[in-house]
């Protein structure tokens, strides 16, 4: 075996369709664009959506609401995943951390399903009014992040 035996494994390679390059290629003359048309002419390209003269559906459907550039969203966490946190502090940079928000610029919910035994500080920007209560109970405090109050 030498370098000059070398080659690639068999169907790997294909070769390029020779389009117009006469007609034993059997992609001659029109080179597979039929005759005449739009289509068929060098250096055509369409809009997105076009439908060939009919009003494209985008056009067709009616248009409802508007959408609120202004909104805040919240990443929900629920008491359930903080419980399993070792952290007696827990604000967006364990939450990173543990994997539970991508962001540390993330707006956070903590949400009350589940249990906290423990004695946490908890920091978020919002906190449901169960989620606030269990931690209070459990010896922690609910701390809000933010100018909102929870």
């Amino acid at each position: 075996m030498n370098l000059s035996s070398l080659h690639p494994p068999k169907g790997s390679r294909k070769k390029d369709k020779r389009r117009g390059r006469g007609p034993g290629s059997g992609q001659g003359k029109t080179a597979g664009r039929g005759h005449k048309g739009q289509k068929s002419i060098a250096g055509f390209s369409q809009k997105r959506g076009y439908e060939g003269g009919q009003m494209p559906l985008h056009r067709r459907l009616p248009k409802r609401g508007f959408t609120n550039i202004f909104k805040s969203t919240y990443t929900e966490i629920n008491l359930v995943d903080i419980a399993k946190l070792a952290s007696k502090q827990v604000g967006p940079e364990e939450l990173r951390a543990a994997g539970l928000i991508k962001k540390e610029t993330e707006r956070v919910k903590i949400l009350g399903r589940g249990e906290i035994s423990s004695a946490k500080v908890v920091q978020a920007h919002r906190f449901s009014r169960s989620a606030q209560e269990k931690i209070e109970k459990a010896g922690g405090q609910a701390v809000a992040i933010g100018n909102r109050s929870c």
